[in-house]
């Protein structure tokens, strides 16, 4: 389902005259789909709600450089609460030692986010506290099991003839400098990999192991997000992030070293 934009206002309240972090934010927040509105230099906390009300914003992010955040920041939170928004998400940012921050939450701005904050940690705060936590990427089952073949058509013959398989098509992947054949069985399929330079992936496997088992794949519901837990977890990637492989699939290799010898392939198929 189709969720709409989250809407900011991004504001400066006092006299404070740099706003380089708070346009750094504000574009970031941007980047990530969001309707952000930024009110710009030397706001009072008044006007600051005022935007807030008029743009019926979900969130408002309030930057102060100047030291003057313990009394600028919570008049921004009592004139929402005033004009019936309790439920706007008030967050905090810039120079803001931490002594300051159990008081500004006490006030009702709901996180402070201090220098070297990254960009996406404040939109994963934001996105969570708007829509709700994010689903735990899913191992569906097993899309498919690579072998790895001298002769694609000697393998193709063997599955058709003697497994009872089909092969429904014949790819080449230039980038990963192989040819493929599907042959489906049930919910997974067989892929096998015959290499079109002596010097490829597949080539070089064969050189090492002879020919069988090159990978077995997994599919995922969200690639991307399952690639960033498995980086938090430690385990080793080949891929950092998703890559287009055989057929129209988003793909991402496991290292080995980190899968008890297998090569592992994730994917996600539209």
């Amino acid at each position: 389902m189709d969720r709409k934009p989250i809407r900011v206002v991004v504001a400066k309240p006092g006299l404070d005259g740099h706003d380089r972090g708070a346009k750094v934010v504000a574009q970031a927040l941007r980047d990530a789909g969001m309707e952000v509105i930024y009110t710009g230099l030397r706001q009072t906390p008044e006007q600051i709600v005022e935007v807030a009300v008029q743009e019926d914003a979900q969130v408002v992010c309030l930057s102060s450089l100047s030291g003057a955040h313990n009394h600028l920041f919570p008049p921004v939170v009592t004139g929402l609460n005033a004009q019936g928004m309790e439920n706007v998400l008030v967050l905090g940012g810039g120079v803001i030692p931490d002594d300051d921050i159990p008081f500004l939450k006490e006030q009702g701005i709901v996180e402070v986010f201090t220098p070297g904050t990254v960009t996406t940690d404040i939109i994963c705060f934001i996105e969570e506290r708007i829509y709700g936590p994010k689903a735990k990427p899913q191992v569906l089952r097993v899309d498919h099991i690579g072998v790895a073949v001298k002769d694609l058509s000697a393998g193709i013959k063997f599955y058709e003839t003697v497994v009872g398989l089909k092969c429904t098509s014949i790819e080449v992947v230039p980038d990963q400098k192989v040819k493929v054949a599907f042959l489906p069985c049930g919910d997974s399929e067989i892929e096998l990999l015959e290499s079109t330079d002596p010097e490829g992936p597949v080539a070089k496997f064969i050189a090492k192991n002879g020919e069988g088992m090159h990978h077995i794949a997994f599919r995922v519901d969200n690639l991307v997000a399952k690639l960033e837990e498995l980086k938090a977890a430690g385990v080793r990637l080949i891929d950092q992030t998703p890559r287009k492989g055989a057929g129209g699939a988003d793909i991402a290799f496991l290292h080995p070293k980190g899968t008890f010898g297998q090569l592992v392939e994730l994917c996600q198929r539209d």
